[in-house]
């Protein structure tokens, strides 16, 4: 103790708090005869170290845990950590380049997680350290973390029911995409900044025109829009104006020529995206590179170019300008546009540009093939729990922003293009039909017909997209609908396995899955979003979906802390109108 009588919490308090974990004063046991408490902590990253907002957060749940804890209530305080997939891999990463001059793929995947979880193992407990010397009353026995098995294995049950109700699939869709981690995000991974920048206002011709006719002088031959991004035009399908704008009404059905590539494109009238007031009133349309134009895209039924590489190169549809970077195309294009006459002048701007709040690069949007889960249905679910008062916030003015939030029913965007996470448990690969159906293939019906579902079959015409989903009985409508098809002719399918869950949280590899990889079949690559595990959080750690585990129920199976399940829409059918990267 201080000699001149002050507070010295360098002697005082770690003997404290070995006081209380000694004493098993923050333990919770699952007690009939009490009422529970309980607060799942917001689980923090594990790739750093707390902060000040960590700091009131968990003092106001610590003040409210022990207050109840003093009322007699069983009060338990759950602590862990979130593995925070793209914020983790990041890390580590850059050390490998700034250390060894590696990169992931000169190290491999397995070499790549090895790394990871030695790098988690050495600073992850950094921030439990933190809390408890913040005094935080935890029940540290209980401490789980997002790739644990226990964890694991709620994931991928949940996977698992959602694939079988149709819910979970894969698609193209526009998505947030990093081209320096070369990953979607999740809209709340996208930070946005005021930056300095450029609108360039250029023409497009008119197709047909003919500037020798007398009656040219009367009608125009060319329409001029403007974009902060230029390059972009590489990619543009259609022009549209405003159905009730005057000037321009004459044009919509007509064709004009896309400089640079001398691509003809329709005129087309949408008033949900031209807006009469706005500048010329024409905008350029690139459903595969802005959402506003996706949406415009699919409503019109244009086609849609993607004109990026994952890493930020023009592709094909580029054509010249193939290869060439974003900022070197955008120079190149705006050098060709003034060679040829067509740019009519440039204004300096401050406009607001998306960042990737990881890696602090540009976002693109991108259209890309991805896992996305139905959002129709299960936001509903969760909408009519907060109107019916089964879930309250305080302050109440709370609800509203997740209803208006939920409200959206954007499909959610569950696939990242990393290695550290929750990889997909789906095997998937191409089959002729025949030979999926033919007598010698091994019991193939068999193989998805078990009362524990071990795997899920699901059978897609490459041609058509027609779908044939959950074949799990030899004899079922789903295997004669496809003996049928076979009479029709012989094609080849895409195959997609999903694997269940084992009992230690890995996925089941079974004598489905084994059919799979003796048929070349590869396991999906990419893995889930960080959120698909951390949304599951409460239901995990408490219990689902079984009781084993240290310090769930104390080697009792009654009573568990919990008997609630994650939500499994009973309406597969369910579509959204938007889709998007959800988080």
């Amino acid at each position: 103790m201080s000699t001149g009588g002050g507070y010295d919490p360098h002697t005082l308090e770690a003997d404290i708090y070995r006081f209380w974990e000694e004493g098993d004063h923050f333990r919770a046991v699952p007690n009939p005869d009490r009422k529970p408490f309980v607060i799942d902590i917001p689980l923090p990253n594990v790739t750093g170290s707390l902060h000040l907002g960590h700091a009131i957060n968990e003092t106001c749940q610590d003040v409210l845990i022990r207050y109840h804890r003093m009322r007699g209530f069983e009060a338990l305080w759950m602590p862990g950590t979130d593995h925070a997939g793209i914020a983790t891999q990041a890390v580590v990463e850059r050390r490998l380049k700034e250390e060894q001059n590696l990169t992931r793929h000169e190290l491999g995947r397995d070499g790549l997680v090895s790394r990871i979880w030695e790098w988690k193992e050495n600073y992850g407990s950094r921030i439990l350290a933190q809390l408890r010397k913040m005094g935080f009353s935890c029940d540290w026995d209980r401490t789980r973390f997002t790739l644990d098995e226990i964890c694991a294995k709620a994931v991928y049950e949940v996977f698992f029911q959602w694939f079988k109700a149709g819910l979970i699939f894969r698609g193209t869709r526009l998505v947030n995409w990093d081209t320096h981690l070369q990953t979607a995000v999740a809209d709340d991974e996208v930070i946005h900044e005021t930056v300095k920048g450029h609108f360039w206002h250029y023409r497009y011709p008119i197709e047909g025109h003919d500037a020798s006719a007398p009656e040219a002088r009367e009608t125009i031959d060319y329409v001029v829009i403007a974009t902060t991004r230029p390059e972009t035009m590489l990619g543009d399908t259609a022009i549209c104006v405003h159905p009730d704008d005057a000037r321009y009404r004459h044009l919509v059905g007509k064709n004009c020529v896309l400089p640079l590539l001398n691509r003809p494109i329709p005129i087309i009238a949408d008033g949900q995206l031209a807006k009469m007031e706005l500048g010329t009133g024409v905008v350029k349309v690139t459903p595969g590179h802005d959402p506003r134009d996706y949406e415009c895209g699919l409503r019109n039924k244009l086609a849609m170019l993607s004109i990026l590489t994952p890493d930020g190169r023009i592709t094909e549809h580029g054509g010249p300008y193939a290869g060439l970077s974003r900022e070197q195309c955008r120079k190149q294009v705006v050098a060709d546009l003034e060679a040829l006459g067509l740019m009519e002048k440039v204004e300096s701007i401050e406009h607001d540009v998306g960042h990737s709040d990881r890696s602090k690069t540009p976002i693109e949007p991108l259209l890309s093939e991805q896992w996305f889960l139905r959002m129709g249905d299960l936001a509903e679910l969760a909408m009519e729990a907060v109107r019916d008062g089964r879930v309250q916030f305080h302050p109440q003015r709370y609800a509203k922003t997740l209803l208006d939030w939920l409200g959206e029913k954007r499909d959610w965007c569950i696939s990242r293009q990393l290695w550290w996470g929750h990889r997909i448990p789906v095997w998937s690969g191409d089959l002729r039909l025949s030979e999926l159906l033919a007598p010698s293939t091994p019991q193939c019906a068999a193989l998805f017909d078990r009362a524990e579902y071990s795997a899920i079959l699901s059978v897609a015409d490459l041609a058509t997209g027609q779908r044939w989903h959950h074949l799990d009985s030899e004899n079922g409508a789903g295997w004669r609908a496809l003996r049928a098809e076979l009479e029709r002719g012989d094609r080849l399918v895409r195959i997609m396995v999903c694997a269940a869950p084992g009992e230690r949280g890995e996925v089941r590899h079974d004598d489905a899955i084994a059919w799979c990889e003796e048929r070349g079949f590869q396991r999906d690559p990419d893995v889930l979003d960080t959120w698909f595990s951390s949304a599951l959080w409460p239901f995990s750690t408490l219990g689902w979906p079984d009781n084993y585990g240290r310090g769930i129920t104390e080697g009792d199976p009654s009573p568990t802390w919990t008997t609630s399940i994650p939500p499994v829409c009973s309406s597969p059918a369910a579509t959204s109108s938007r889709s998007g990267s959800r988080g």
